[in-house]
Formats: C-alpha cells, structure tokens, sequence
C-alpha cells in the first residue's frame, strides 16, 4: 500500500504565493543549466481529430532529491464544454522508494510557474527602469504574468489587448485593484505594444500576433505561446534581430516554432539562441548588453519547474496539514 497527498488546485493556490515561486523558480532554472536535473525533451502526443495535446514531462533533481512528473493536456475546444483548456497533473515520488507521494492539481501550478520564470527572466534580461508592460492575451496567463511582473518591476502602466472586448474588459476590471499600475484596454496589439518595454505573448495563435515594426529598441520580450514546431507567435523579423534565450536549448531547437522555423528559412541558426535563462542566472551567459537591444525568452516550460513547484506546495501541505492523505 502507498499513502499519499491529495492536493486541489484550491490547495496550490492558498499554499503557493508568487514572491516564493518566482524564487523557487529562480534556481531551478539554475540547477536545470547546471547539470543538476535528469529531464528528457516531453514526450507529445497528438490526440484526436482537433490535434489535441498531450504531453508526459519527467523530471528527477539531484541535490536535494526531488523526483516525479507532469501529465498535461491542451484540448482547445474545452471552452465550449465549460472547461479549461490547459489541464494537468502532477505525480511526485519518493527518490528514494519510487512510492507515490503526492498527487496534486496542475492547472494552476502551470499557469503559476509559467509566469514567476517569465518574471524571472525579466529581472534578468529587461532594463532596469522598465515600467510599462504590454500583455496579448487575456486569458489565465495574462492574469498570472501581471502578477509575477509586478513582483519584480515597479509597473507604471499595463496594456492588454486581444481578440475580444469583452475579455478585454473583464480582465481590466478583476485586475485594476490587484496592482497599482494604471490598467488600459487596447483596440488592436499594435496600440498595446508600441512604446512598451516589457511585452508577455500569451496567447494560443499558432500565427505571428506582433509584428518586428512595433516593438521598440529595448524591449524584454517573453512568449509562452506557440508551443509547438509549427507555431509562432512572433514575427520572424524580431527573433532575428533580438538577443534571444530559452529556457531549453534542447527543447527549443525541436518544439519551439519561433526558432525551428526561422532555421528552416535559413533566417539564422542555431547559434543564434544566446543562452538558456538558467545560464543567464549563473552568470555564464552574458544577458542584455545596451540599453537598446531587443531581448526575447522564448518559454516552453519545463519538468523541472513542475516538480520544485509541486514539491514546494505538498512540503508546505505537509506542515500546515492541507488536502487528504488517501490510501493506495
């Protein structure tokens, strides 16, 4: 018999505040471009008549040893069933018995951890005194990254735009009291991102949503859409001229469009990718270089982020005695 932890995403989201993830985070991409962490490219299925997603991404960390997984799945028409799109969860296992410790609600963790790297890269890679963030998106990452970036740059103003007024609206008004910074509803991603020297794509275009004109000299841009090697969110013209990092090489040279295509077009190659963040963080890699470059992070999101974040939430679960201990 294994006893373990059931944790909801209730349970994640009352035990996992955003100033710990994004420190956590912080060093696990360290530990992942240090050689610290056993993690394989995800494995991906395509599912169905839609080509829906579904993805197994294993992750063990040496010291202090963490070990488990993360099933996640991508079904884009779940909003019409009243569902959400991105679904996940996490397995964790004992690294010493391979016993089954904890089971714990992923959607959340996803959407939390996604946005504290994203921040983590702009503490690293956007200047100093940027203050006015762009989103395209208004969706769940959206609400997450305007968090995350408000724990590591002082926001002046905030700018969303997509696809729908109304999301526009709904996500201006739930967000207006959560930061200090003045929120506007962009008419089109162009008016959003023109004079903004931080710029989060989170959206779910498998097309360019911005073009290289409209951004600015000194811009921090992240993109955490286009996840596959078919898709991309930014115009290849940007990713050409921008200072560009991962968050895996490995994984970026195979499931990121943004750079898979554009060596395909013969736009660059592979030595184009400067760094992984984690590089950047031990000071291997050097980061921005002038006040008015172009930096980009391209984010797939890794295992590892997964494992330390559930790892984070049941160590805490554990202590104040959240969720419910369950028989196998």
């Amino acid at each position: 018999m294994q006893r373990f932890r059931l944790l909801t995403e209730d349970h994640v989201k009352s035990l996992l505040p955003m100033s710990s993830l994004i420190a956590a985070m912080e060093a696990a991409v360290a530990r992942f471009s240090a050689g610290e962490v056993l993690q394989p490219v995800r494995t991906v299925l395509s599912v169905g008549p839609t080509k829906a997603f579904f993805g197994l991404m294993p992750a063990y960390i040496e010291q202090p040893a963490r070990l488990g997984a993360k099933l996640v799945t991508v079904f884009n028409d779940n909003h019409a069933r009243g569902l959400p799109s991105h679904l996940a969860t996490i397995v964790l296992l004992d690294p010493d018995t391979g016993a089954l410790m904890a089971l714990i609600d992923g959607r959340y963790i996803t959407e939390a951890r996604t946005a504290a790297v994203s921040a983590v890269s702009a503490r690293h890679l956007a200047k100093p005194e940027a203050a006015t963030l762009a989103i395209i998106g208004s969706g769940v990452q959206a609400r997450s990254h305007l968090e995350a970036f408000a724990e590591v740059r002082t926001l002046r103003e905030v700018r969303v735009w997509s696809p729908r007024p109304r999301s526009r609206e709904r996500f201006v008004e739930e967000m207006s009291g959560r930061v200090a910074a003045r929120l506007r509803d962009c008419v089109s991603a162009e008016q959003a991102v023109t004079g903004a020297d931080l710029i989060v794509l989170a959206t779910s275009s498998p097309t360019p949503v911005i073009e290289d004109l409209w951004i600015d000299a000194g811009a921090h841009v992240v993109s955490v859409g286009a996840c596959r090697p078919d898709q991309r969110e930014m115009a290849p013209e940007l990713v050409r001229r921008s200072r560009l990092f991962v968050d895996s090489r490995a994984a970026a040279l195979v499931e990121s469009g943004d750079v898979v295509i554009g060596i395909q077009e013969h736009r660059f190659d592979d030595r184009h990718i400067v760094g992984e963040l984690g590089e950047v963080v031990l000071g291997r890699v050097g980061g921005r270089t002038s006040t008015d470059q172009i930096t980009v992070f391209k984010s797939l999101g890794m295992a590892v982020e997964d494992v330390v974040t559930a790892d984070l939430v049941f160590r805490k679960a554990v202590e104040t005695g959240a969720g419910s201990e369950l028989t196998l």
